[in-house]
């Protein structure tokens, strides 16, 4: 890295101030070290917060700024799962809250930022499974290797509040809402055909399955299988988790993207359930009528067959008899749920209700099963060919190349001629419309007028139809058939039925099994556990067996974010009292999450509600919503190697880097294909985030993870830009070494209120003769008396505040309200810049740089924690102040103060149209911008006179242009212009041109170009 000596970072200057007798030395600051051992900063600080977190007495930590009531601020990541290792989508994750608390923490805010352990779930009992260790084992080991992993980034976590969902003590509270939703019915449990992982040989919720119809965690294709299961009734709350989306939407607080997954996924529609009478010819019982709901009634009259769901009641009563159904039922099983397959049912029809009311009407149509009918609502659809596209392409696959009937059109029409179409001419009119002349009574109508005539013609005659709201929105399934959960507290007694553990008998903890019981088993222990399962029933006394499932582990997260609150309380999952500190005020997770969990989530935090766990308060906007804002980070990706010729993804050691820039293929010396993909073992692409921490130090890692890329994008990692970063955190010690030597050095009083208003800071260092008297003559200023302090700064002193007090603004801005943490690096990169590069012209500069060096690490401590807290202790040597950066407050931009100090503005000399140099000065005043010519160019030079610059090339008899001149006469109009030269004076005084005598154009030309 380049060396930045004291004179190149602008503290050249101390050495030209004049003698005063406040000023100890002007020896110049030594220079400090230029490397920095950042993993030693960062031990050093951990250090140091973990003993004033041990303090009894009031600790730096703890204490806020001002003594004053604290605002409550709760930030929240999403807990881990405990892998064992942590991976780069953890470090950005946590790094984001981390920051994010830290800057509420400098706002004075009483900040919670917990950290607990999804502990429960699969990979503990399948690594059980494997090798032969506890579940609880390999949890707790893989726990206390992360919270070291996570300890060495530099957080700010309340470990005092530390969760573990496997614990007991936890999911006895598991235990007690289950009962307290089965107290009010809305726990039940129910024989319901389900989704089974055979692999991992547990039920799947429908969440859990892929587009593929593959378990999302052991990629296995699922079975479906009738089973007696739990559920809970989220729909009982549907209304209300759609409705509260428009709060959660209010002011871009959820993210557009994550509002419209759980609209979707809720899946409210408005439309008509319509009834299909069904006959057979093969003489078995008649088969009940099939219901459809649909959102196109108007297309009734284009119904060309009825398909039926894989588990329709139809289809499972027929299945009995029919072979090549049962045949089919079970090759569909491995079919994608969009597949065109189809099974038509032999003998069976469907009865269009319409056909009795219009003869043109198809009065029977075939009916199929088809994987792509989806088993929620009435499990059965009316296919409509001519105008869906999705009914077009399954007719065509199972019927054929018989023509389609179109009954709506976009445009009136005329002909009497019903529409058809061929499959050359095949593309479906989906959109509303008018329809066709040949459907008696209905010629012409608009399709939303149709809809209401169809329903009132077929409630006329008798049938079944109406408007209904229909829902995609399933019943929560949270029975699960494994040991790594927790135990749903039922018994199950033959006298009584299932009866619910007495609350006094929680928690029902899971069996203590040895190690070597798991190995190489399948299937549910808890059932084959005959100990543990037999019982007394709690109500009669008889033998029973205790419920054998354990829950889903959502069930776990959906309320975790309350326990944190009042993580010690054995008889409830949150104490009243503390639940008031509800709802998370900012909320930090993947975008995986953006559906089941939140959606559970926002469930159980509503139930809470009503259960009085969570008060109303006068004041509550939120609903029972539990997270009032939500930040989404993108997905971390690694640089991946592969062989452009196989497409094989390449092992790091395959891979020649001694050329950084153009690594080739050890093997081929070929170039492999370089591209960012997301992390795996597979595809050799994964970083430890330990290692990189080790290497460059946590803060390092830190603001190189949030500079390169906003939060909620994907992030490509790429380590070879991170030395970037390094160094600029490194200036930013060194310039904290120089504000400091500089400041004591000047002599001048330890400066104890970094924040007080700049007007007051400004009548201080006028009371102290460091503010020079100016006058006031042709400034735009106002007359007020903060206006007229101004005045008496340097316009470069002015303009390096103005910028201060922007970068201010938008820092805090950025922290607090966009969340574009990556800008908020580019910010105060380059305010480190303008602070270095900032000469000192005068005592005042010295405050106001040893001020914005303040402001400057304070804005950088939420992003680099140990960095701030080094370079703090540098600057505030001396003084009273707070020990610790994050007691010092955060900055607040006095943005008022920009427009009086935007009173300058660059000013750029030229000599015949070629540029000399550039200063920032005052603007004119608008009466002198009115003024004639003469009078502006006068007051321009006059101004540019009081600059180095302008006196090089000014003063008179010794400056540039009057030795290229020759000659020591004045202009009589411009004095400060040899006579013959006259100033055009241009843009309100940002450019002023000299032009030469014309006499002498070629001459001065020549002169001034050297």
């Amino acid at each position: 890295m380049r060396g930045l000596s004291l004179h190149r970072v602008g503290w050249r200057h101390a050495l030209r101030l004049p003698p005063q007798r406040r000023c100890a030395s002007t020896k110049l600051p030594s220079e400090p070290a230029r490397h920095v051992d950042f993993s030693a900063l960062d031990a050093k600080w951990q250090a140091q917060w973990g003993r004033w977190k041990r303090e009894e007495d009031t600790t730096p930590a703890k204490s806020g700024h001002g003594g004053k009531h604290k605002e409550k601020a709760y930030i929240l990541p999403m807990f881990p799962y405990p892998s064992g290792t942590l991976h780069l989508g953890h470090l950005r994750v946590y790094t984001i809250s981390d920051v994010l608390a830290r800057f509420k923490q400098l706002q004075g805010c009483d900040v919670l930022h917990p950290i607990g352990w999804d502990a429960f779930g699969l990979p503990a009992e399948n690594a059980a499974i494997e090798r032969g260790v506890h579940p609880e084992k390999w949890t707790l080991q893989n726990i206390e290797a992360m919270k070291e992993q996570m300890m060495a980034m530099g957080g700010r976590w309340d470990w005092d509040r530390e969760i573990r969902t496997c614990d007991p003590a936890y999911y006895k509270h598991n235990q007690l809402i289950f009962l307290q939703l089965l107290e009010r019915g809305l726990a039940y449990q129910a024989e319901s055909l389900v989704n089974y992982d055979p692999v991992d040989k547990t039920v799947l919720a429908n969440e859990q399955v892929d587009a593929n119809g593959c378990s999302w965690r052991s990629g296995a294709k699922v079975q479906k299988i009738m089973l007696k299961q739990w559920f809970l009734k989220i729909k009982e709350y549907q209304d209300s988790l759609l409705d509260d989306l428009k709060l959660l939407a209010l002011g871009g607080n959820w993210p557009e993207r994550v509002i419209a997954q759980q609209r979707n996924w809720l899946g409210k529609s408005e439309g008509t359930k319509l009834t299909f009478d069904v006959q057979s010819t093969e003489g078995q019982r008649p088969l009940d009528p099939i219901r459809v709901f649909t959102t196109r009634a108007d297309t009734l009259f284009g119904v060309h067959y009825v398909a039926l769901s894989l588990n329709h009641p139809i289809v499972t009563e027929l299945a009995d008899k029919d072979a090549s159904l049962r045949n089919f039922l079970l090759q569909a099983q491995i079919l994608p749920p969009d597949s065109k397959e189809g099974y038509l049912l032999p003998n069976v029809t469907a009865i269009n209700p319409m056909s009795e009311l219009i003869p043109s009407v198809d009065r029977a149509v075939p009916v199929y099963v088809a994987p792509y009918v989806l088993d929620y609502g009435y499990s059965a659809v009316m296919g409509v060919p001519g105008h869906d596209t999705r009914d077009n392409a399954f007719w065509r696959a199972n019927a054929g190349n018989s023509p389609i009937r179109k009954v709506i059109t976009s445009e009136l029409i005329e002909d009497s001629t019903l529409l058809k179409t061929e499959p050359v001419n095949d593309q479906p009119m989906t959109e509303k419309g008018y329809i066709v002349p040949d459907i008696e009574g209905f010629s012409g109508l608009f399709s939303d007028w149709a809809v209401d005539k169809v329903i009132k013609l077929l409630q006329e005659a008798g049938k079944d139809a109406e408007k209904v709201e229909n829902w995609r929105l399933r019943d929560w399934l949270i029975s699960r058939q494994r040991y790594w959960g927790t135990p749903i507290p039922v018994i199950h007694c033959d006298s009584c039925g299932p009866v619910p553990v007495p609350e006094e008998d929680l928690p029902v903890t899971l069996p203590d099994l040895p190690d070597s019981f798991f190995q190489g088993r399948s299937g549910n222990p808890l059932a084959e556990d005959t100990n543990w399962k037999k019982t007394a029933c709690p109500k009669c006394g008889s033998s029973a067996e205790r419920e054998t499932d354990t829950m889903d582990t959502f069930m776990d997260s959906s309320w975790y974010f309350f326990r944190f609150l009042d993580p010690h309380n054995e008889a409830k999952p949150v104490g009243s009292d503390k639940a008031k500190n509800m709802p998370v005020d900012i909320y930090v997770g993947g975008v995986e999450h953006a559906i089941l969990h939140l959606l559970y989530a926002r469930f159980i935090s509503k139930f809470f509600k009503t259960l009085g766990w969570w008060p109303h308060l006068e004041d509550d906007q939120a609903h029972g919503e539990p997270f009032r804002r939500l930040i989404t980070q993108g997905m971390v990706h690694g640089k991946t190697y592969s062989d452009p010729e196989t497409g094989r993804f390449l092992r790091p050691d395959e891979v020649d880097f001694t050329n950084s820039s153009s690594p080739v293929m050890k093997s081929t010396k070929a170039s492999p294909n370089v591209s960012y993909e997301k992390m795996s073992k597979s595809k050799y692409n994964g970083v430890d985030p330990g290692a990189t921490i080790a290497k460059y130090g946590a803060d390092v890692t830190r603001a190189h993870m949030l500079f390169q890329a906003p939060i909620s994008d994907v992030l490509d990692w790429d380590e070879s830009s991170i030395t970037g970063v390094q160094r600029w955190l490194t200036r930013v010690i060194r310039l904290s070494n120089a504000a400091s030597a500089t400041y004591r050095n000047s002599g001048y009083e330890p400066l104890e209120d970094l924040d007080q208003p700049w007007l007051q800071l400004l009548l201080q260092l006028s009371r102290q003769e460091i503010l020079p008297a100016i006058a006031l003559d042709g400034v735009n200023m106002g007359h007020s008396e903060g206006a007229r302090f101004i005045a008496r700064l340097e316009p470069a002193e002015q303009h390096f505040w103005a910028r201060i007090q922007e970068v201010i603004a938008s820092v805090t801005q950025s922290y607090s309200e966009t969340y574009s943490l990556n800008t908020i690096v580019s910010d105060l990169m380059t305010l480190t810049n303008h602070i270095e590069d900032e000469p000192h012209i005068s005592d005042t500069m010295v405050y106001l740089k040893y001020l914005a060096t303040a402001h400057l690490l304070r804005m950088t401590a939420p992003i680099a924690p140990a960095v701030a807290e080094e370079s703090w202790e540098v600057l505030r040597q001396g003084t009273n102040g707070p020990s610790s950066i994050f007691d010092a407050g955060f900055p607040v931009a006095e943005v008022d103060l920009i427009p009086l100090l935007r009173a300058t503005r660059p000013c750029v000399f030229t000599v015949n149209g070629k540029k000399k140099f550039e200063v920032i000065m005052r603007k004119p005043s608008n009466e002198l911008l009115k003024s004639g010519k003469v009078e502006l160019a006068n007051w321009v030079l006059e101004h540019l006179q009081r600059f180095d610059e302008g006196k090089e090339w000014l003063e008179h008899g010794i400056g540039k242009l009057w030795t290229i001149a020759g000659t020591n006469e004045r202009n009589r109009d411009i004095p400060s212009l040899p006579t013959g030269y006259t100033a055009v004076v241009a843009k309100k005084g940002q450019l002023v041109n000299i032009v030469p005598p014309k006499k002498k154009k070629k001459a001065a030309t020549e002169d001034v170009d050297s």
